[in-house]
């Protein structure tokens, strides 16, 4: 999948227009819309600041990592679900809290595993 392609269907996926991403990007609709369609790329600036706005990786967003998307959905469903009535800052917060628990979480079974 191309990375047009493949942002343009990560933007729907979360439910936000153009207009929303470019807005939290500091763009014009205009200039986010070329890249959805492939006749521009994003800084590498603007490449990190997409992956936490649709709240993937640099590497899943530009094609080079084919992480699943279930433990990505599940994640955005916890958020999604408990982070109405939020400010943005709290929004902020609470996901990178929530990304920070579940990789500690995944880390203890992993070490679990490990040690039967």
């Amino acid at each position: 999948m191309e990375f047009s392609e493949r942002l343009k269907n990560l933007r729907k996926k979360v439910g936000l227009t153009q207009v929303d991403v470019a807005g939290k990007l500091g763009i014009s609709q205009q200039a986010y819309a070329s890249w959805e369609r492939g006749v521009k790329k994003p800084t590498q600036d603007n490449l990190v600041k997409i992956a936490q706005i649709l709240n993937v990786s640099v590497d899943y967003l530009v094609g080079t990592s084919q992480e699943t998307s279930d433990e990505l959905d599940n994640i955005e469903l916890l958020f999604r679900m408990n982070s109405k009535g939020l400010t943005e800052e709290e929004k902020e917060i609470f996901k990178k809290e929530l990304i920070e628990f579940m990789e500690e979480r995944k880390k203890v079974f992993e070490d679990n595993k490990n040690e039967i």
